[in-house]
């Protein structure tokens, strides 16, 4: 009885530790009062110019055991924000992103690398403009912690990647004003 006793002590022991290992995936929601892609780029040789999308949903599943995720973004391309009203009409227009045909853009991974229990690269395709493209986003910073005012488990990730307009249907004013744009994107989410 007592090697029954001792047996069944180590079986619980044993299940205690191993219980970790086995986290499942957090899936964690898009914080769209704290997540605003922007995008920069030469202007004519003079400056660089930032504006960002000022709407953004999706959602983030991240096992740090596993060291596994997935990020699907939808960017609200109306929302666009230049901090000039003209200029935001200019860039929802046909030779930008058309946002009367395209009114989303979109990044769904298709791999994420990490680097000890950090992501450091998403592979993914953005959506632009009704054309996909692989892209890889670099990630920057990572945090995952308790939300110290909602109380539930958050992420934050800061991102970054650089695509060309022309890829994207978009090359007008080249090489005036850059081919070359530079996109970041601060993100932060909620657990579900």
């Amino acid at each position: 009885m007592q090697k029954f006793s001792k047996l069944t002590a180590a079986l619980v022991l044993a299940a205690a530790v191993a219980a970790p290992a086995l986290a499942a995936p957090q899936t964690f929601v898009i914080d769209g009062t704290h997540t605003f892609p922007r995008f920069s780029y030469n202007h004519l040789g003079f400056s660089t110019q930032l504006s960002r999308f000022d709407t953004t949903t999706g959602k983030v599943v991240f096992d740090k055991v596993a060291k596994t995720g997935a990020v699907d973004i939808v960017i609200d391309t109306k929302s666009v924000s230049t901090g000039y009203t003209t200029f935001n009409e200019h860039i929802q227009g046909e030779d930008f992103l058309d946002t009367a045909k395209f009114p989303t853009a979109t990044f769904k991974s298709t791999k994420v690398i990490f680097e000890g229990d950090k992501p450091a690269k998403i592979e993914g395709n953005l959506t632009l403009k009704g054309v996909t493209k692989p892209v890889t986003l670099t990630v920057t910073d990572f945090k995952t912690a308790p939300h110290p005012m909602l109380k539930k488990d958050a992420i934050g990730a800061n991102a970054t990647t650089t695509v060309k307009r022309t890829d994207f249907n978009m090359g007008k004013n080249v090489p005036y004003v850059g081919d070359e744009v530079r996109i970041d994107i601060g993100l932060e989410a909620i657990q579900q």
